[in-house]
């Protein structure tokens, strides 16, 4: 096992590379999205997996330092995020092979419960910091950030391009947003020049030691008394606005299950859950002058997590009944219309094929 953990941390971007590619071939296997086969969805779940556990082992490499006194917990969370996350897809494509359509939705309800319990326990153990992806990504505070020449000097790039983050860098504590490497740089270099590290070789050393020696004034979490009574309303609203976000697939499936896919009660449910746990992080993070709380600041990270939180919304139109009642409709318009067109007729019904096989199931098209 430690052979292989070598390898892969000194073959990150060719690993990461070979996924992409085995990745890209399970999406033109043959029946993807049929009900009868489920074997293409496990190939491809167990890819997501393997996938996962590459970048744990590159993100927990010796040369990449963490922080002195960071949280007392080493359980990988994210990584058990991740897995849950390929797994539910499996899940799904054999209880409705074995069980039927209406009975599978007890088997999700399960597998969403455990998501749940995870992600409520990572939120504990983090010291109820907002969830990053739904705690796929570790959130850590900015100013925690370690120079990349750092890894540099260690032969540790800390850049990686998993298959599912693409978009992301990664570093000793998960993934860092390209577009924010720019201001975590900046915030570093302000950083090094107030503890003058460019005069001091040792600054490192140094930096460790005052670490150890105060790790309660750096590194102390919050409990939730903290949140719930010192920060008195803007921190209720957060912890209820958080848990909102967490239990909303779980409430989902759940009114699937009593009133089923075609109702439109579920969707509206899940949409009023979805509405009011980002409007109570909206005002747990807005200062009033008449209030004496303490709200939150968020960091750059956590801003970027509410933009993406919007952007998921965007998947109320894949799910029933909007999707059969309105979408659907529109995508085969748009198809017939691009048809006549050489080669792009062609990728237009790909696209759509795609499109409508992914919408028939829902690990696709959750947002959880």
């Amino acid at each position: 096992m430690e052979a292989y953990k070598l390898w892969v941390r000194r073959n990150s971007e060719f690993v990461h590379s070979l996924e992409s590619l085995a990745n890209g071939i399970t999406w033109l296997l043959p029946e993807r999205f049929s009900n009868s086969e489920i074997g293409s969805e496990a190939v491809y779940a167990l890819l997501g997996i393997i996938s996962t556990v590459n970048q744990h082992i590159i993100d927990t490499s010796p040369t990449r330092m963490r922080p002195h006194g960071f949280g007392k917990s080493t359980f990988p969370w994210s990584l058990c995020v991740s897995a849950l996350k390929d797994v539910e897809t499996v899940v799904e494509v054999a209880a409705q092979q074995f069980v039927g359509e209406e009975r599978k939705w007890n088997y999700l309800a399960v597998t969403e419960a455990v998501k749940v319990f995870v992600r409520l326990t990572a939120f504990h153990d983090s010291g109820y910091k907002m969830l990053l992806q739904g705690g796929e990504l570790v959130n850590m505070d900015e100013r925690l950030e370690v120079p990349r020449a750092y890894h540099a000097r260690n032969g540790d790039s800390g850049v990686s391009g998993g298959y599912n983050r693409p978009e992301h860098i990664h570093g000793y504590h998960g993934s860092i947003p390209r577009s924010l490497e720019g201001r975590a740089i900046s915030a570093l270099s302000r950083f090094g020049e107030n503890a003058k590290m460019a005069s001091n070789p040792m600054w490192l050393n140094k930096l460790c030691l005052s670490s150890e020696a105060t790790p309660a004034l750096l590194f102390e979490k919050p409990t939730f008394s903290t949140l719930w009574f010192q920060k008195g309303l803007s921190g209720r609203l957060f912890l209820t606005g958080e848990v909102l976000s967490v239990l909303r697939p779980l409430i989902y499936v759940l009114f699937i299950r009593r009133y089923g896919i075609r109702s439109w009660k579920p969707w509206l449910i899940s949409l009023a859950v979805d509405l009011a746990g980002m409007n109570l992080l909206s005002h747990s993070t807005t200062w009033h002058r008449r209030s004496n709380d303490k709200f939150n600041q968020l960091s750059t990270y956590e801003k970027d997590e509410l933009k993406r939180r919007k952007l998921v919304w965007a998947l109320y139109i894949m799910r029933d009944p909007f999707f059969s009642q309105y979408t659907k409709h529109h995508l085969e318009k748009t198809d017939r219309y691009l048809s006549r067109i050489p080669l792009l007729g062609f990728l237009t019904a790909k696209l759509a094929e795609l499109i409508v096989g992914a919408q028939t199931r829902y690990t696709y098209t959750s947002g959880s």
